[in-house]
């Protein structure tokens, strides 16, 4: 463990608090005083204050924003509730007004599983917003253990699958899920022991998005990372323990910051100049694109560590054992086979541009789950976008959400009412189901993985396949979240460290 490392952060972080608020105090005044605010000197120190009120990272979650929701062109109220809480997490309903949301019947009841990866939930802010037109949404609200006491106990991945069967058992049969990246994993393994459970709360249908199920196919830069050095390594450097004035005092974590600073080192050229640009707006008075760096960073740079059991043990049997592909996963002692799943219907979704969870790594599952039949088995690379591209943006708005609400509603026992399907929706037949034989340009057959931990067959990545411009004003519409007012058609992508 590193024991210097996160109180040598928060000492730093304390001491450029009073620049921050001074520069967010200027930045009111000068938004005050018109007259001078709107000269070239003016915006020019506008610019600069921007520049210091991010020098830093928060630690809370930033609010999701989401009052209203348009359904068949009418605004209805939204309005978070907590539906289940533990010391680690909060099951957060968006409950809309039953009588305005222009439905007689409850529409699909959603679980979204937010990734527990240094960022808060709202990252998904742009993910749930879309989906509250259509469906009951609910989101796990994962808590910052830098505020949670020790006295609460440990969290590794084996609490997480246990928070997810938990809250679905909690919203009732025929709930849906979908997962976002690091929780695939997770999620899948949920399933698996609901379904050896015969659990009358398995959902009607479960929705794989952009995440590491089989990380030895098409291996990214950060799958090779995670396998570059023992886990004993990641636990001496990378590891720290929360400073004293938290509630979580003492507890062994992997800091956001560190984590934050994995994601920059890999992009800090495209980093830099984002904030170059953002001065370079600011200043020449473009308002729109300088705002919409700045809301972009501000939820960036709001991070969240990760418990040191649970960021350890996903390296371990994510990233460096393979269990679940491998058939060896375990959770609390019992063996997760994914072949028990027979009445949940599964959707993978890849992103064609993915350098964090590359083109196959997800559509693994689709042979994992082998006693699925066919009809119920769904994939989707969707073209020209990359990781975040897959939950964020005009593209997942346009042409991956009506797949994945197609799959929902297709799978939803009770009637819906189709007057409440204000989009297009492209039919679940129309997406070409996934096979084994299918699969198999990419993964090895069933039973055909030769030596234990020997990887599937890798499919050779078109040179087109490779990281984007990030973070550039133009290219931040379709793939970064946050910033869906720039009107363009660019993409945008965060590299990552193993635990995303």
């Amino acid at each position: 463990m590193n024991p210097f490392a996160y109180p040598a952060f928060q000492v730093l972080s304390d001491l450029m608090l009073p620049v921050r608020h001074g520069a967010a105090l200027m930045n009111h005044s000068l938004a005050a005083w018109q007259a001078y605010a709107g000269t070239p000197q003016g915006r020019s120190l506008r610019a600069t204050c921007d520049l210091l009120t991010l020098s830093g990272l928060t630690h809370s979650r930033p609010p999701f924003e989401i009052d209203s929701v348009d359904v068949d062109g009418k605004p209805v109220p939204v309005i978070e509730e907590v539906a289940a809480s533990t010391p680690f997490c909060s099951l957060v309903h968006f409950a809309k007004d039953a009588a305005r949301n222009g439905s007689d019947h409850a529409q699909p009841r959603v679980l979204v599983i937010a990734p527990m990866s240094g960022h808060f939930a709202t990252l998904l802010r742009g993910t749930v917003r879309t989906m509250l037109a259509h469906h009951d949404v609910y989101i796990t609200d994962w808590h910052n253990p830098r505020d949670i006491s020790l006295m609460h106990g440990r969290f590794g991945f084996d609490e997480y699958v246990q928070h997810i069967i938990d809250f679905i058992q909690k919203i009732g049969p025929g709930a849906h899920l979908l997962a976002v990246c690091q929780p695939t994993v997770a999620a899948l393994a949920a399933v698996a022991l609901m379904a050896a459970d015969n659990d009358p709360a398995q959902p009607a249908s479960m929705t794989l998005m952009a995440g590491p199920i089989d990380t030895r196919i098409n291996p990214t830069r950060v799958n090779e990372l995670a396998k570059s050095k023992p886990l004993e390594w990641f636990e001496k450097h990378l590891i720290s323990a929360v400073p004293f004035g938290f509630a979580g005092a003492h507890r062994r974590v992997y800091p956001g910051f560190m984590q934050l600073n994995a994601f920059m080192a890999m992009n800090l050229s495209r980093h830099l100049d984002s904030f170059v640009d953002m001065h370079y707006q600011r200043a020449k008075g473009d308002e729109r694109l300088a705002d919409a760096i700045r809301v972009f960073y501000e939820e960036y740079f709001a991070t969240m560590d990760l418990t040191a059991d649970f960021y350890l043990e996903t390296v371990d049997t994510v990233f460096q054992r393979h269990s679940l592909p491998l058939h060896e996963l375990e959770v609390r002692g019992r063996k997760v086979e994914p072949s028990a799943i027979r009445r949940t219907a599964l959707l993978t979704i890849e992103g064609e541009r993915d350098d964090i969870c590359a083109v196959g790594q997800t559509l693994a599952a689709q042979d994992l789950c082998d006693k699925l039949r066919p009809y119920l088995k769904a994939h989707h690379v969707q073209t020209g976008v990359g990781h975040y591209g897959v939950f964020n943006g005009r593209r997942w708005e346009r042409q991956i959400y009506p797949r994945v609400r197609a799959l929902i509603h297709d799978n939803e026992a009770s009637p819906i009412n189709v007057n409440a399907r204000s989009q297009p929706i492209v039919p679940l037949q129309s997406i070409p189901p996934i096979t084994s034989a299918a699969a198999a340009s990419v993964l090895n057959e069933p039973g055909k993985t030769g030596k234990a931990g020997a990887a599937p067959k890798r499919t050779r990545r078109r040179e087109s396949i490779a990281p984007e411009h990030m973070i550039d004003p133009q290219a931040l519409a379709d793939d970064v979240p946050g910033t869906q007012a720039v009107e363009t058609d660019g993409e945008g992508d965060r590299s990552t460290s193993p635990s995303a």
